[in-house]
């Protein structure tokens, strides 16, 4: 039995109010005993989530948005998803139950997820690459336009996707475990939709935060130089 696709389980009970306003941090589909290998990850900001399938050495699918709760439950308008980009631009809205650590969600099947993180170290947010040096080492600033690249953080995992929420397109997307320590900032690949080979693959680079700008540097995977600003987005 394979994990449930989110869009078809967020029912269930009415969400504790102390925990209704965010899901900000990580969190991890707990399977069944009798589940594949499968991983469903979730990295959730203010307003923005992500969540990725996955197994030890293939992915298989990602979809997120922005959401909200309230009273009338958890709502979701998907900005991005591989495997049906036709549900792009749809919002839909879902109750679930909230404790401090785990929340379930009911429908056909009742799951629940665990929390992995709180999302508060300097890099936990959702952030837009904005610029980017050439070849030649200028820094070239990147129009906002509807195709984006996205990376969200939550104090030690990660997810980059581009996208275009305005023609549903996707073009690829990453992720897994990060650090970020005394201006290092190291991540190691846990899927990766462009080539499995690369899972498992550990970067370091140069890193600086500095309150809604990100810029890190250093070496490719093909040892190519790398230098990027993010914006954290709002």
């Amino acid at each position: 039995m394979k994990i449930i696709f989110l869009s078809i389980v967020f029912v269930g009970a009415m969400a504790i109010q102390s925990f209704a306003g965010t899901l900000r941090g990580a969190w991890e589909m707990q399977p069944e005993s009798s589940v594949s290998n499968e991983r469903a990850v979730m990295i959730a900001t203010e307003n923005y989530l992500s969540i990725a399938v996955f197994e030890k050495n293939a992915y298989i699918r990602t979809y997120g948005g922005t959401y909200t709760i309230d009273n009338n439950g958890l709502t979701l308008l998907l900005e991005f998803n591989d495997k049906n980009p036709e549900s792009v631009g749809t919002k839909i809205t879902y109750k679930y139950a909230r404790t401090a650590n785990e929340f379930t969600i009911e429908n056909q099947v009742k799951t629940t997820w665990k929390r992995l993180d709180e999302g508060k170290d300097a890099l936990s947010g959702n952030w837009r690459i904005s610029a980017r040096a050439g070849q030649d080492g200028q820094m070239t600033e990147m129009k906002r336009t509807a195709r984006k690249t996205l990376k969200i953080c939550s104090g030690t995992r990660f997810q980059w996707f581009a996208i275009n929420p305005e023609t549903k397109e996707f073009f690829g997307t990453g992720g897994g475990t990060y650090t970020l320590k005394d201006g290092k900032y190291t991540e190691t690949l846990e899927f990766f939709s462009r080539d499995n080979s690369r899972v498992g693959a550990s970067l370091t680079f140069d890193a600086k935060v500095e309150a809604d700008k990100w810029q890190h540097s250093g070496k490719s995977s093909k040892g190519e130089p790398v230098n990027e600003i993010w914006g954290k987005e709002k």
